[in-house]
C-alpha cells in the first residue's frame, strides 16, 4: 500500500472510530469568543492548553504571541522543519469562533458540546474553524504516520484568535513576522 492509500486510511479511521469527533468535542468546549473582552484569557487557554500540545506532538516547534493590538486575541506560529531544502507549506486557521448565544441555540444542542443530529454535527466553531483546522492537523498526523515520521516538506501554522473579530493586528503581526512566515505555498 502507498504512504498515500495508508494516510487516507487512517484519516478515514480517524472519521469512523470517532476519534476525530471526540477531538473536534474538546475543541469545541473552549467558548473562544474573540467578540468578548472577558473572553481574552480563554483565548489564550485554547492556544496554551489545546493547540499547543496537540501540534508538539506533532514535531511543531510553537510560540504564541500577544497581538500588537493591546486586549486583542494572541496569535501563535508553529513550525515543523525537517529540512530548509525542501518546500515549505504555510497553513492558516483561526480558533475564535462568533459568540455562543446560548439561549438561542435550540433545547439539546449547546455551543459548547459537539452534538450529533442524523448527519450533521452542531457545536460553535465545528465548521468556522475549528474543525478546519483540526482536520488539516488530522491529515499531517496520518501523513506523518503513514510515511515513517517524515512529511517531505516544511510546515508553519499560522493561527489567529480574533477573526471572528475583524482580525485586528493580524496584518501588522504577519509584516512583523514576514521572516518567521515565508513559505513557497
Amino acid at each position: 500500500m502507498s504512504s498515500r492509500s495508508h494516510a487516507i486510511e487512517n484519516v478515514t479511521e480517524q472519521f469512523d472510530n470517532g476519534a476525530f469527533f471526540a477531538l473536534l468535542g474538546e475543541s469545541v468546549a473552549y467558548p473562544t469568543q474573540s467578540q468578548e473582552a472577558e473572553s481574552l484569557p480563554e483565548l489564550y487557554r485554547y492556544l496554551h492548553e489545546f493547540i499547543t500540545p496537540h501540534v508538539e506532538r506533532l514535531g511543531f516547534s510553537v510560540a504564541v504571541h500577544d497581538n500588537p493590538v493591546a486586549g486583542r486575541g494572541p496569535l501563535m506560529i508553529a513550525t515543523r522543519i525537517e529540512d530548509p531544502a525542501l518546500p515549505t507549506l504555510l497553513s492558516y486557521g483561526h480558533g475564535d469562533v462568533v459568540r455562543g448565544y446560548d439561549a438561542q441555540w435550540q433545547p439539546g444542542l449547546p455551543p459548547w458540546q459537539v452534538i450529533e443530529r442524523g448527519e450533521r454535527w452542531y457545536g460553535r466553531g465545528t465548521a468556522d474553524n475549528k474543525g478546519q483546522h483540526l482536520i488539516n492537523l488530522t491529515a499531517l498526523e496520518q501523513t506523518l504516520k503513514a510515511r515513517d515520521g517524515k512529511l517531505g516538506f516544511n510546515v508553519k501554522l499560522l493561527l489567529e484568535m480574533g477573526e471572528e473579530d475583524g482580525s485586528p493586528g493580524l496584518g501588522a503581526f504577519c509584516q512583523a513576522h514576514a521572516e518567521e512566515l515565508a513559505a513557497d505555498i
